[in-house]
Protein backbone atom coordinates (compact mmCIF):
# COMPACT_ATOMS: atom_id res chain seq x y z
CA UNK A 1 0.00 0.00 0.00
CA UNK A 2 1.76 3.28 -0.69
CA UNK A 3 1.83 5.21 1.98
CA UNK A 4 2.01 8.36 0.58
CA UNK A 5 -0.84 8.21 -2.54
CA UNK A 6 -2.91 10.89 -1.01
CA UNK A 7 0.14 13.50 -2.01
CA UNK A 8 0.03 12.44 -5.67
CA UNK A 9 -3.65 12.46 -6.63
CA UNK A 10 -6.11 14.75 -6.73
CA UNK A 11 -9.72 13.00 -7.72
CA UNK A 12 -10.98 10.26 -6.02
CA UNK A 13 -13.57 8.48 -6.82
CA UNK A 14 -15.91 6.61 -4.04
CA UNK A 15 -18.05 2.96 -4.75
CA UNK A 16 -21.09 2.93 -2.53
CA UNK A 17 -20.18 6.54 -0.90
CA UNK A 18 -23.51 6.91 0.53
CA UNK A 19 -21.97 4.27 3.21
CA UNK A 20 -21.85 5.68 6.84
CA UNK A 21 -18.39 5.18 6.89
CA UNK A 22 -17.90 6.00 3.57
CA UNK A 23 -19.60 9.42 3.70
CA UNK A 24 -17.22 10.25 6.52
CA UNK A 25 -14.11 9.50 5.24
CA UNK A 26 -15.72 11.46 1.23
CA UNK A 27 -16.10 14.09 3.86
CA UNK A 28 -12.87 14.44 5.30
CA UNK A 29 -11.40 14.82 1.36
CA UNK A 30 -13.20 16.77 -0.04
CA UNK A 31 -12.88 19.61 3.08
CA UNK A 32 -9.03 18.44 2.21
CA UNK A 33 -9.83 19.87 -1.24
CA UNK A 34 -10.03 16.60 -2.81
CA UNK A 35 -12.02 16.83 -6.43
CA UNK A 36 -14.58 13.67 -5.50
CA UNK A 37 -17.25 11.94 -7.51
CA UNK A 38 -19.25 8.70 -6.07
CA UNK A 39 -21.38 6.09 -7.12
CA UNK A 40 -24.69 4.04 -5.21
CA UNK A 41 -27.54 1.85 -5.34
CA UNK A 42 -29.99 3.15 -3.23
CA UNK A 43 -30.93 6.92 -2.73
CA UNK A 44 -30.39 8.15 0.96
CA UNK A 45 -30.49 10.75 3.05
CA UNK A 46 -26.88 10.41 3.66
CA UNK A 47 -26.53 10.91 -0.36
CA UNK A 48 -28.11 14.08 0.18
CA UNK A 49 -25.96 15.34 2.29
CA UNK A 50 -22.82 14.42 -0.22
CA UNK A 51 -24.69 16.04 -3.26
CA UNK A 52 -25.07 19.28 -0.76
CA UNK A 53 -21.37 19.43 -0.50
CA UNK A 54 -20.98 19.33 -4.19
CA UNK A 55 -20.42 15.74 -5.23
CA UNK A 56 -22.03 13.96 -7.99
CA UNK A 57 -23.18 10.64 -6.81
CA UNK A 58 -24.78 8.59 -9.52
CA UNK A 59 -27.02 6.03 -8.76
CA UNK A 60 -25.81 2.48 -9.85
CA UNK A 61 -22.64 0.81 -11.01
CA UNK A 62 -21.03 1.43 -14.29
CA UNK A 63 -17.24 1.58 -15.96
CA UNK A 64 -18.16 5.35 -17.03
CA UNK A 65 -18.66 6.15 -13.22
CA UNK A 66 -14.92 6.71 -12.09
CA UNK A 67 -14.44 9.09 -15.20
CA UNK A 68 -10.58 10.69 -14.79
CA UNK A 69 -10.69 9.41 -10.71
CA UNK A 70 -6.70 8.82 -10.00
CA UNK A 71 -7.10 6.78 -7.19
CA UNK A 72 -10.34 4.61 -6.21
CA UNK A 73 -12.11 3.83 -2.84
CA UNK A 74 -14.24 0.63 -2.29
CA UNK A 75 -16.87 0.04 0.29
CA UNK A 76 -16.90 -3.45 2.10
CA UNK A 77 -20.18 -4.47 0.29
CA UNK A 78 -18.86 -4.20 -2.85
CA UNK A 79 -17.23 -7.88 -4.89
CA UNK A 80 -14.60 -7.87 -7.27
CA UNK A 81 -17.15 -8.60 -10.19
CA UNK A 82 -18.40 -4.68 -9.51
CA UNK A 83 -17.60 -2.93 -12.98
CA UNK A 84 -16.48 0.06 -11.26
CA UNK A 85 -13.55 -1.89 -9.55
CA UNK A 86 -12.74 -3.74 -12.65
CA UNK A 87 -12.39 -0.16 -14.95
CA UNK A 88 -10.72 1.09 -12.15
CA UNK A 89 -7.78 -2.21 -12.64
CA UNK A 90 -8.39 -2.21 -16.21
CA UNK A 91 -7.14 1.35 -16.02
CA UNK A 92 -4.45 0.30 -13.58
CA UNK A 93 -5.66 3.05 -10.67
CA UNK A 94 -5.15 3.01 -7.29
CA UNK A 95 -7.47 0.73 -5.27
CA UNK A 96 -8.20 1.20 -1.63
CA UNK A 97 -11.13 -0.18 0.31
CA UNK A 98 -12.69 2.08 3.14
CA UNK A 99 -10.65 0.66 5.55
CA UNK A 100 -7.46 0.89 3.87
CA UNK A 101 -8.06 5.08 3.75
CA UNK A 102 -9.09 5.41 7.14
CA UNK A 103 -5.99 3.89 7.70
CA UNK A 104 -3.71 6.21 5.88
CA UNK A 105 -5.44 8.93 7.60
CA UNK A 106 -4.98 7.83 10.57
CA UNK A 107 -1.54 7.58 10.50
CA UNK A 108 -1.45 11.18 9.79
CA UNK A 109 -2.13 11.35 13.61
CA UNK A 110 0.16 11.33 16.42
CA UNK A 111 -2.97 10.77 18.87
CA UNK A 112 -5.14 8.44 17.27
CA UNK A 113 -7.97 7.61 19.49
CA UNK A 114 -9.84 4.02 17.88
CA UNK A 115 -12.84 3.02 19.28
CA UNK A 116 -14.00 -1.14 18.93
CA UNK A 117 -16.49 -3.57 20.03
CA UNK A 118 -19.48 -5.26 18.56
CA UNK A 119 -21.65 -2.96 19.94
CA UNK A 120 -21.75 0.84 20.36
CA UNK A 121 -18.87 2.38 18.43
CA UNK A 122 -20.69 5.33 17.09
CA UNK A 123 -22.21 6.36 20.39
CA UNK A 124 -19.02 6.05 21.82
CA UNK A 125 -17.09 7.76 19.33
CA UNK A 126 -19.72 10.52 19.14
CA UNK A 127 -19.54 10.92 22.92
CA UNK A 128 -15.77 11.35 23.21
CA UNK A 129 -15.60 13.45 20.04
CA UNK A 130 -18.61 15.79 21.36
CA UNK A 131 -16.18 15.87 24.68
CA UNK A 132 -13.38 16.61 23.14
CA UNK A 133 -14.84 19.88 21.28
CA UNK A 134 -16.05 21.02 24.44
CA UNK A 135 -12.36 20.77 25.96
CA UNK A 136 -11.25 23.15 23.02
CA UNK A 137 -9.38 19.64 22.23
CA UNK A 138 -10.09 20.47 18.26
CA UNK A 139 -9.67 16.55 16.77
CA UNK A 140 -10.48 15.16 13.56
CA UNK A 141 -12.99 12.98 13.76
CA UNK A 142 -14.35 9.74 11.82
CA UNK A 143 -17.96 8.66 13.12
CA UNK A 144 -20.13 6.12 11.71
CA UNK A 145 -23.38 8.30 12.28
CA UNK A 146 -24.62 12.06 12.44
CA UNK A 147 -23.60 13.91 14.93
CA UNK A 148 -25.38 16.61 16.03
CA UNK A 149 -22.75 18.30 18.05
CA UNK A 150 -20.96 18.94 14.65
CA UNK A 151 -23.21 18.97 12.21
CA UNK A 152 -22.58 15.34 10.15
CA UNK A 153 -20.23 12.29 10.40
CA UNK A 154 -16.81 13.74 10.22
CA UNK A 155 -14.89 16.71 10.96
CA UNK A 156 -11.12 17.90 10.24
CA UNK A 157 -8.99 19.54 13.34
CA UNK A 158 -6.12 21.15 13.66
CA UNK A 159 -4.15 19.14 15.95
CA UNK A 160 -2.61 15.55 16.14
CA UNK A 161 -5.36 14.21 17.99
CA UNK A 162 -7.67 11.80 16.14
CA UNK A 163 -10.65 10.15 17.10
CA UNK A 164 -12.44 7.22 14.66
CA UNK A 165 -14.76 3.99 14.56
CA UNK A 166 -12.23 0.71 14.76
CA UNK A 167 -14.62 -1.68 13.03
CA UNK A 168 -14.05 -5.50 13.07
CA UNK A 169 -15.91 -6.52 9.58
CA UNK A 170 -13.28 -8.19 6.94
CA UNK A 171 -10.30 -7.19 9.71
CA UNK A 172 -11.21 -3.42 9.31
CA UNK A 173 -9.55 -2.33 12.24
CA UNK A 174 -5.97 -4.08 11.78
CA UNK A 175 -5.65 -1.32 9.39
CA UNK A 176 -5.09 0.96 12.37
CA UNK A 177 -1.91 1.25 14.44
CA UNK A 178 -3.60 4.07 17.03
CA UNK A 179 -2.12 5.96 20.20
CA UNK A 180 -4.74 4.47 22.02
CA UNK A 181 -7.41 1.63 21.17
CA UNK A 182 -10.56 1.24 23.05
CA UNK A 183 -12.54 -1.99 23.12
CA UNK A 184 -16.61 -2.32 24.22
CA UNK A 185 -17.50 -5.74 23.50
CA UNK A 186 -16.92 -8.55 21.78
CA UNK A 187 -19.84 -10.53 20.74
CA UNK A 188 -21.44 -13.28 18.34
CA UNK A 189 -21.24 -11.25 15.04
CA UNK A 190 -19.88 -11.78 11.62
CA UNK A 191 -19.14 -15.59 12.37
CA UNK A 192 -19.42 -15.65 8.49
CA UNK A 193 -16.48 -13.97 8.29
CA UNK A 194 -14.61 -15.25 11.40
CA UNK A 195 -16.12 -18.42 11.76
CA UNK A 196 -16.08 -18.79 15.12
CA UNK A 197 -15.93 -16.94 18.39
CA UNK A 198 -12.16 -17.67 19.22
CA UNK A 199 -11.04 -16.74 15.88
CA UNK A 200 -13.07 -13.34 16.75
CA UNK A 201 -11.29 -12.57 20.44
CA UNK A 202 -8.13 -14.02 18.50
CA UNK A 203 -8.67 -10.96 16.00
CA UNK A 204 -9.08 -8.35 18.68
CA UNK A 205 -5.92 -9.58 20.65
CA UNK A 206 -4.41 -8.61 16.67
CA UNK A 207 -5.40 -5.13 17.19
CA UNK A 208 -5.04 -4.63 20.88
CA UNK A 209 -1.36 -5.57 19.43
CA UNK A 210 -1.13 -3.16 17.31
CA UNK A 211 -1.88 0.03 20.18
CA UNK A 212 0.77 2.23 20.93
CA UNK A 213 0.41 3.58 24.26
CA UNK A 214 -2.66 2.53 25.80
CA UNK A 215 -5.89 -0.19 26.22
CA UNK A 216 -9.18 1.15 27.37
CA UNK A 217 -11.50 -2.02 27.97
CA UNK A 218 -14.62 -3.56 29.33
CA UNK A 219 -14.01 -4.82 32.54
CA UNK A 220 -16.72 -6.59 32.86
CA UNK A 221 -16.73 -8.51 29.18
CA UNK A 222 -15.50 -11.95 29.42
CA UNK A 223 -14.63 -11.67 26.09
CA UNK A 224 -12.69 -8.85 25.76
CA UNK A 225 -11.00 -10.10 29.26
CA UNK A 226 -9.77 -12.93 26.72
CA UNK A 227 -8.69 -10.55 23.79
CA UNK A 228 -6.36 -8.57 26.06
CA UNK A 229 -5.01 -10.57 28.32
CA UNK A 230 -1.62 -10.76 26.59
CA UNK A 231 -1.41 -7.17 26.25
CA UNK A 232 1.95 -5.29 27.07
CA UNK A 233 1.05 -1.70 27.17
CA UNK A 234 -1.14 0.81 30.04
CA UNK A 235 -4.39 -0.93 30.64
CA UNK A 236 -7.17 1.34 31.55
CA UNK A 237 -10.27 -0.55 32.15
CA UNK A 238 -14.76 0.50 32.70
CA UNK A 239 -17.47 -1.43 33.72
CA UNK A 240 -20.26 -1.91 36.07
CA UNK A 241 -17.82 -3.44 38.40
CA UNK A 242 -16.25 -1.47 40.75
CA UNK A 243 -13.28 -3.19 40.99
CA UNK A 244 -12.73 -1.17 37.30
CA UNK A 245 -10.55 2.30 36.98
CA UNK A 246 -13.48 3.71 35.98
CA UNK A 247 -17.14 2.74 37.09
CA UNK A 248 -20.57 3.89 37.84
CA UNK A 249 -22.49 3.79 41.32
CA UNK A 250 -25.86 5.03 42.79
CA UNK A 251 -27.79 4.24 39.14
CA UNK A 252 -31.35 6.02 38.76
CA UNK A 253 -33.82 7.44 36.48
CA UNK A 254 -34.95 10.65 36.74
CA UNK A 255 -37.76 12.10 34.36
CA UNK A 256 -37.10 9.36 31.71
CA UNK A 257 -33.43 9.88 32.37
CA UNK A 258 -30.60 7.51 33.46
CA UNK A 259 -28.62 9.07 36.05
CA UNK A 260 -25.32 8.02 38.23
CA UNK A 261 -22.26 8.72 39.63
CA UNK A 262 -19.51 8.13 37.60
CA UNK A 263 -16.44 7.13 39.49
CA UNK A 264 -12.44 6.71 38.98
CA UNK A 265 -11.71 4.03 41.20
CA UNK A 266 -13.55 5.09 44.57
CA UNK A 267 -13.40 8.58 43.90
CA UNK A 268 -16.55 10.71 42.80
CA UNK A 269 -15.48 12.78 39.83
CA UNK A 270 -19.01 13.70 37.99
CA UNK A 271 -22.84 13.56 38.33
CA UNK A 272 -24.04 12.56 34.92
CA UNK A 273 -27.70 12.42 33.63
CA UNK A 274 -27.78 10.52 29.89
CA UNK A 275 -30.38 11.95 27.83
CA UNK A 276 -30.04 8.50 25.58
CA UNK A 277 -31.78 5.98 27.14
CA UNK A 278 -30.79 2.46 27.98
CA UNK A 279 -28.42 0.71 30.50
CA UNK A 280 -25.65 0.09 27.66
CA UNK A 281 -25.17 3.78 27.05
CA UNK A 282 -24.27 4.07 30.57
CA UNK A 283 -21.01 1.76 29.88
CA UNK A 284 -20.43 3.32 26.58
CA UNK A 285 -20.33 6.58 28.59
CA UNK A 286 -17.68 5.38 30.49
CA UNK A 287 -15.79 4.53 28.26
CA UNK A 288 -15.56 7.88 26.55
CA UNK A 289 -15.00 9.05 30.16
CA UNK A 290 -12.12 6.91 30.17
CA UNK A 291 -11.07 7.84 26.56
CA UNK A 292 -11.44 11.39 27.62
CA UNK A 293 -9.52 11.57 31.24
CA UNK A 294 -6.53 9.74 29.15
CA UNK A 295 -6.73 12.83 26.47
CA UNK A 296 -6.26 15.24 29.66
CA UNK A 297 -10.04 16.66 29.44
CA UNK A 298 -11.04 18.19 33.49
CA UNK A 299 -13.40 15.98 34.73
CA UNK A 300 -15.75 18.99 35.10
CA UNK A 301 -15.69 19.01 31.26
CA UNK A 302 -16.09 15.73 31.20
CA UNK A 303 -19.61 15.63 33.49
CA UNK A 304 -20.52 18.83 31.16
CA UNK A 305 -20.07 16.99 27.65
CA UNK A 306 -21.92 13.78 28.94
CA UNK A 307 -25.18 15.46 30.56
CA UNK A 308 -25.24 17.63 27.19
CA UNK A 309 -25.09 14.51 24.89
CA UNK A 310 -28.15 14.05 22.80
CA UNK A 311 -27.27 10.93 21.04
CA UNK A 312 -25.97 10.32 17.40
CA UNK A 313 -28.07 9.83 14.31
CA UNK A 314 -29.93 6.60 13.96
CA UNK A 315 -29.42 5.81 17.87
CA UNK A 316 -32.99 6.22 19.47
CA UNK A 317 -33.26 9.15 17.32
CA UNK A 318 -36.77 9.97 17.77
CA UNK A 319 -37.86 11.58 14.18
CA UNK A 320 -41.23 13.40 15.36
CA UNK A 321 -44.81 12.14 16.58
CA UNK A 322 -47.84 11.37 13.58
CA UNK A 323 -51.14 13.45 14.11
CA UNK A 324 -52.56 10.72 16.12
CA UNK A 325 -49.89 11.23 19.05
CA UNK A 326 -47.62 7.82 18.07
CA UNK A 327 -44.12 8.39 19.20
CA UNK A 328 -41.75 7.42 16.15
CA UNK A 329 -37.99 6.86 16.41
CA UNK A 330 -35.59 5.27 14.53
CA UNK A 331 -32.75 2.99 15.70
CA UNK A 332 -29.10 1.30 13.86
CA UNK A 333 -29.82 -1.67 15.72
CA UNK A 334 -29.14 -4.55 13.75
CA UNK A 335 -27.98 -7.83 15.63
CA UNK A 336 -29.92 -9.60 18.97
CA UNK A 337 -27.69 -7.90 21.54
CA UNK A 338 -28.91 -4.37 20.38
CA UNK A 339 -32.08 -5.35 20.10
CA UNK A 340 -32.82 -6.62 23.16
CA UNK A 341 -31.08 -3.14 24.82
CA UNK A 342 -32.87 -0.92 22.63
CA UNK A 343 -36.23 -2.39 22.80
CA UNK A 344 -36.01 -3.16 27.22
CA UNK A 345 -34.72 0.92 27.30
CA UNK A 346 -38.49 1.59 24.93
CA UNK A 347 -40.21 -0.70 27.60
CA UNK A 348 -38.78 1.52 30.59
CA UNK A 349 -40.04 4.62 28.82
CA UNK A 350 -43.49 4.58 29.84
CA UNK A 351 -45.09 4.01 26.77
CA UNK A 352 -48.55 2.17 26.13
CA UNK A 353 -47.24 -0.19 23.69
CA UNK A 354 -43.92 -0.83 21.90
CA UNK A 355 -43.58 -1.18 18.31
CA UNK A 356 -40.54 -3.05 16.49
CA UNK A 357 -40.28 -2.28 12.77
CA UNK A 358 -36.99 -4.43 12.27
CA UNK A 359 -35.56 -4.80 8.94
CA UNK A 360 -33.07 -7.81 9.01
CA UNK A 361 -29.80 -6.96 7.27
CA UNK A 362 -27.82 -10.00 5.63
CA UNK A 363 -29.44 -13.31 5.17
CA UNK A 364 -25.54 -15.00 6.85
CA UNK A 365 -26.75 -13.16 10.10
CA UNK A 366 -30.20 -13.93 10.10
CA UNK A 367 -29.93 -17.16 9.35
CA UNK A 368 -27.47 -18.03 12.51
CA UNK A 369 -28.83 -15.82 14.54
CA UNK A 370 -32.42 -16.63 14.33
CA UNK A 371 -33.57 -17.93 17.69
CA UNK A 372 -31.60 -14.97 19.21
CA UNK A 373 -33.56 -12.59 16.99
CA UNK A 374 -36.82 -14.29 17.94
CA UNK A 375 -36.24 -13.62 21.44
CA UNK A 376 -34.86 -9.78 21.17
CA UNK A 377 -38.32 -8.76 19.42
CA UNK A 378 -40.71 -10.62 21.60
CA UNK A 379 -39.20 -7.82 23.67
CA UNK A 380 -41.70 -5.95 21.99
CA UNK A 381 -45.66 -5.75 22.22
CA UNK A 382 -46.22 -5.48 18.41
CA UNK A 383 -43.65 -6.89 16.04
CA UNK A 384 -43.22 -5.54 12.25
CA UNK A 385 -40.93 -7.25 9.71
CA UNK A 386 -39.86 -6.12 6.11
CA UNK A 387 -37.73 -8.07 3.60
CA UNK A 388 -34.69 -9.25 4.60
CA UNK A 389 -31.59 -6.77 2.89
CA UNK A 390 -29.26 -9.16 1.63
CA UNK A 391 -26.35 -6.31 0.91
CA UNK A 392 -22.80 -7.60 -0.06
CA UNK A 393 -24.71 -11.44 0.11
CA UNK A 394 -26.37 -13.90 -1.87
CA UNK A 395 -29.09 -16.10 -0.39
CA UNK A 396 -27.86 -19.19 -0.15
CA UNK A 397 -29.33 -20.04 3.01
CA UNK A 398 -33.05 -19.98 1.92
CA UNK A 399 -33.72 -17.75 4.78
CA UNK A 400 -36.44 -15.20 4.76
CA UNK A 401 -38.04 -13.17 7.06
CA UNK A 402 -41.15 -14.77 7.64
CA UNK A 403 -38.56 -17.26 9.02
CA UNK A 404 -38.34 -15.14 11.80
CA UNK A 405 -42.05 -14.25 12.27
CA UNK A 406 -42.96 -17.94 12.43
CA UNK A 407 -40.85 -17.43 15.69
CA UNK A 408 -42.52 -14.42 17.06
CA UNK A 409 -45.75 -14.56 17.73
CA UNK A 410 -48.44 -12.08 16.91
CA UNK A 411 -45.90 -10.59 14.32
CA UNK A 412 -46.62 -9.51 10.47
CA UNK A 413 -44.45 -9.52 7.57
CA UNK A 414 -44.88 -6.94 5.02
CA UNK A 415 -43.60 -6.45 1.19
CA UNK A 416 -42.45 -2.82 1.25
CA UNK A 417 -42.01 0.88 3.62
CA UNK A 418 -45.45 1.94 1.82
CA UNK A 419 -46.73 -1.37 3.31
CA UNK A 420 -45.56 -0.94 6.51
CA UNK A 421 -46.04 2.41 6.89
CA UNK A 422 -50.10 2.03 6.08
CA UNK A 423 -49.89 -1.02 8.42
CA UNK A 424 -48.46 0.65 11.30
CA UNK A 425 -49.97 4.13 11.00
CA UNK A 426 -53.57 2.57 11.13
CA UNK A 427 -52.69 0.15 13.94
CA UNK A 428 -50.72 2.25 16.72
CA UNK A 429 -52.08 4.13 19.02
CA UNK A 430 -52.20 7.84 20.45
CA UNK A 431 -49.95 6.58 23.36
CA UNK A 432 -47.53 4.27 21.36
CA UNK A 433 -43.67 4.23 20.49
CA UNK A 434 -42.80 3.14 16.84
CA UNK A 435 -39.00 2.31 16.86
CA UNK A 436 -37.84 1.23 12.91
CA UNK A 437 -34.74 -1.34 13.52
CA UNK A 438 -31.64 -2.39 11.29
CA UNK A 439 -28.77 -0.90 9.62
CA UNK A 440 -30.20 -0.92 6.17
CA UNK A 441 -32.88 2.04 5.08
CA UNK A 442 -35.41 0.93 7.33
CA UNK A 443 -35.63 4.34 8.30
CA UNK A 444 -37.69 5.35 4.75
CA UNK A 445 -40.74 3.06 6.59
CA UNK A 446 -40.61 5.30 9.37
CA UNK A 447 -40.11 9.06 7.37
CA UNK A 448 -43.22 7.57 5.54
CA UNK A 449 -45.78 7.52 8.29
CA UNK A 450 -44.89 11.27 9.50
CA UNK A 451 -45.09 12.21 6.24
CA UNK A 452 -48.48 10.25 5.83
CA UNK A 453 -49.76 12.03 8.94
CA UNK A 454 -48.42 15.67 8.41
Amino acid sequence: MNENILAHVKRVHFIGIGGSGMSALAGILHREGFSLTGSDNNESDTLAQIRKLGIPVQMGHRPENIGNAEMVVYTAAVHEDNPEIQAARAKNLPLFSRAELLGLLSRHYADTFAVSGTHGKTTTTSMLTQILMMAGKDPTAVIGGKLPFIGGSSRIGATDLMVCEACEFQDSFLTLHPAVSVILNIDNDHLEYFKSMENLIEHFARFAAQTGNALIYNGDDANTLRAVRNASIHKITFGLDHANDYSADNIGVVDRHLTFDLLRGEQTMAHITLKVPGRHNILNALAACAAAAYAGVPDAVIEEGLNAFSGAGRRFEVLGRTANGTTVADDYAHHPTELSATLRAAKDLGYAAVWAVFQPFTFSRTAMLLDDFADALRIADKVVLSPIMGSREVNTYGIRSEDLAAKVPGSVCLPDFDAIAAYVSEHAGPHDLVLTLGCGDIYKAAKRMLRASA
